[in-house]
């Protein structure tokens, strides 16, 4: 396989839109989610109530991965992400000045969320046919950076507007964004028709093709190899501020790990050949956990920094399955298959940073990320047959 550069993905004007769009869909949220938190606490004074506006993104993902993802086939992918991005801008200007109660504000975002797999998933599916071959590993290469870029702008950019224009302009912006996400992929990407027709109801075909996915043992171990490492990576993340005793010096490790994702998913996504690329995710794998083991001798800041980065920089073992997964998910399902990845990654994230929170409350915060380490290369080791590269195969066409 040829490998590709970035001057290739970026060629590819449906990607340039793609990209666009996502980089304005992932700074928009978390704008979004920052100003509702704030709004909530500007109402309530409670710290929890905040915390809970914060956290009611990733939520409507485990219901809407269950029972919503086969809407992502059965429908054009265009009109998904425009839908989704319209149903956004909404959402954030009744957040804004409809003069909500809290309980209605958290209701609305966590029942328009429900949808979001769905759109998540109708963008994803879309990648590998407009980017073929090694093209699509490299530009969700650019994707992963992206959001993490976005994710430390938008937050940047919420805090200013916070204080300068309230909560509500925040909000505002978002709604902004939005709009402008929506007319980018409705002008600049060509109408495409669903993957697949669905003869029953969106909720059964989901939990259907959910099974089906998962009783295929070559699908199921790569979405376990996805999935299961991150877990243990979030649940050392999570104990990052804990450990560090303030948001401050938090802050700047946490930021360290983001710039060792950068790095790390820059590095293997141009440099190392496809081959390479796919034999190298069992020892990146292995690599994020490792780092966290040094925690149990709590060393300080500029250590502990350093070691995030180079945990999180492990996370570009997941490039070198990406290849593997498409070929492993039927083309008509394979919205569905995209959405379930992402949906089960958030889950398993937030189920990660509640057991190795509820295990620094026994123990100190660096034995828990220790723990949460070791779990983490266990976890590679047990999935080594999965993250080692097999050969090569190409999937025939259904169309």
């Amino acid at each position: 396989m040829k490998a590709a550069t970035f001057g290739d993905v970026f060629a590819v004007k449906e990607f340039r839109v793609l990209f666009g769009s996502f980089a304005l869909l992932v700074g928009g949220d978390s704008i979004k989610m920052l100003a509702l938190s704030a709004l909530v606490y500007t109402r309530t004074g409670s710290p929890g109530l905040s915390a809970a506006a914060y956290m009611a993104g990733w939520l409507p993902y485990i219901f809407g991965g269950l029972f919503l993802l086969s809407l992502a086939d059965r429908m054009s992918p265009r009109v998904l992400m425009v839908v989704g991005e319209v149903v956004r801008a909404v959402t954030c200007v009744l957040l804004a000045y409809a003069h909500l109660p809290v309980w209605a504000m958290l209701a609305l975002v966590l029942a328009t969320g429900l949808f979001s797999p769905v759109f998540f998933a109708a963008r994803a599916a879309m990648l590998p046919e407009v980017l073929p071959g090694d093209a699509f590993v490299l530009g969700r290469s650019v994707l992963n950076m992206a959001s993490a870029s976005a994710q430390i702008v938008g937050l940047a950019v919420g805090g200013t507007f916070l204080t300068f224009a309230g909560p509500s302009g925040a909000l505002a912006v978002t709604a902004g964004l939005s709009v402008v996400a929506a007319v980018v992929l409705r002008f600049g990407l060509p109408y495409r028709a669903a993957r697949g027709a669905g003869t029953r109801g969106a909720v059964r075909q989901t939990l259907r093709v959910n099974r089906r996915l998962l009783a295929d043992g070559r699908v199921r171990g790569l979405l376990l190899a996805q999935w299961l490492p991150c877990v243990c990576l979030a649940g050392a993340e999570a104990m990052v501020v804990p450990y560090m005793g303030g948001q401050g010096q938090a802050g700047v490790v946490l930021a360290a790990a983001a710039g060792g994702m950068a790095v790390g998913e820059f590095s293997v996504g141009r440099f190392a050949e496809p081959s390479l690329r796919e034999r190298l995710s069992f020892p990146l794998a292995v690599l994020l956990g490792v780092p966290w083991l040094a925690f149990a001798l709590s060393p300080g800041i500029v250590w502990a920094a350093a070691l995030a980065a180079l945990a999180a920089g492990g996370l570009s073992y997941q490039l070198g399955l990406q290849r593997r997964f498409v070929d492993a998910v039927p083309e008509e399902v394979r919205g569905q298959a995209f959405g379930l990845q992402s949906a089960g990654l958030m889950t398993g994230q937030a189920a990660g940073a509640a057991l190795i929170g509820a295990l620094g409350e026994v123990v100190a915060p660096g034995p828990a990320m220790a723990v949460s380490g070791a779990a983490g290369v266990l976890v590679a080791l047990a999935l080594s047959r999965v993250l080692r590269p097999g050969p090569v195969t190409v999937r025939p066409s259904h169309g």
